[in-house]
């Protein structure tokens, strides 16, 4: 549970075509919610960003491919180094505990890209890459897809990666070798028919992993272990994240509640939030409520440090918006006037160690 006297960054990730200019960065005051502007870090397009297990460095999507900044103790940034990644530009990261790996998902070109990374928290070169194949064909209007990887996540135990395509309709699970720099498929989730996975989240007890899914608005739930060295996936629920009327919408981002077991999710086209009660015990979810956001286009949502605000991108209106929520009775009230801030595209929050 988060203190009054803790410190907390949110690093917002956005698209610098119009007057954006990089990585925007905030202090957090968790006790009102609010978000204030401290510096921003000059970068193209940083899309989506990610930060090493030990609070160190921060790993940005950039147009020249990846970038690293060393984060200070004030949570300010400094640009270390920049690597193209042998492909189209990405849209996912994630980074293992120990910070030898970057991992990089390409939405455009349906590649999954592992990079290496120098002791100082740089980027080194590719250490491997392998593109997604095959076509999906959908059963209602025959659309053809071809890959999309939306989201690479590393397993809680860190050893396997699990990137979620788009356009084929599936997970594909691969063990990491992190002597040689090699990925190898182990495993293939699919996805429920035409669901397209977007988002993937582990459980913090790394038991259960949830699936959102953008068509389908839904999560899928799934059991996890690694069963011999061999990862297991087992579907124990598929909920929908909206009520029925809106789910020709399309569900964009989630964010787990670890103190409340509630998870969040921001619906495009309904321009909502959703909320699902989740059982610590099973992992299954309950639907509870949904709520407008008064604005355009979520394209991210992240519950805040102590958990009684979540603060919502909107991405088309240009703007962050913070919600506070009452657990007891079940609905979302907005908080503060508005952060503004051209194409916010993802949020990332730090804690900082206290000086």
């Amino acid at each position: 549970m988060a203190k009054a006297k803790d410190r907390y960054v949110a690093y917002v990730g956005t698209y610098t075509h119009e007057n954006s200019i990089g990585i925007h960065v905030y202090d957090i005051d968790v006790e009102s919610g609010r978000l204030t502007e401290r510096s921003v870090a000059p970068i193209n397009n940083p899309s989506y960003v990610t930060i090493s297990e030990d609070g160190q460095i921060l790993y940005s999507i950039e147009d020249e491919g990846v970038c690293a900044f060393k984060i200070d103790e004030n949570g300010d940034l400094s640009k270390i180094n920049s690597k193209w990644i042998g492909g189209m530009r990405g849209c996912y990261l994630d980074v293992d505990k120990e910070r030898r790996f970057l991992f990089v998902g390409g939405y455009h070109d349906g590649r999954v890209t592992m990079m290496r990374l120098r002791p100082d928290g740089g980027i080194d070169d590719i250490a491997d890459g392998i593109f997604h194949q095959g076509l999906a064909i959908t059963s209602e209007n025959r659309r053809i897809d071809h890959p999309k990887v939306s989201c690479v996540k590393l397993t809680p135990d860190h050893k396997y990666l699990c990137a979620a395509d788009y356009g084929l309709n599936q997970v594909k699970v691969y063990a990491i070798d992190y002597t040689h720099g090699k990925l190898k498929l182990a495993d293939i989730i699919r996805c429920e028919l035409e669901a397209a996975p977007r988002l993937i989240r582990f459980s913090e007890d790394a038991r259960f992993c949830y699936i959102l899914t953008e068509l389908a608005n839904a999560i899928e739930v799934y059991k996890y272990e690694d069963k011999g060295n061999e990862p297991f996936f087992e579907r124990i629920q598929t909920i929908p994240v909206v009520e029925e009327d809106f789910r020709i919408s399309s569900a964009t981002s989630m964010s787990l509640c670890k103190d409340n077991d509630y998870v969040f999710v921001a619906i495009d086209g309904f321009d909502g939030m959703s909320w699902l009660k989740r059982d610590p015990e099973d992992g299954t979810l309950s639907y509870i409520g949904e709520t407008m956001i008064s604005g355009d286009f979520p394209k991210s949502i992240a519950v805040l440090p102590g958990a009684k605000y979540v603060a919502v991108l909107n991405h088309d209106s240009n703007e962050i918006r913070t919600f506070g929520f009452n657990y007891e009775e079940n609905y979302a009230l907005m908080k503060n006037p508005p952060v503004k801030v051209d194409k916010p595209n993802c949020i990332r929050i730090l804690k900082l160690e206290n000086k």
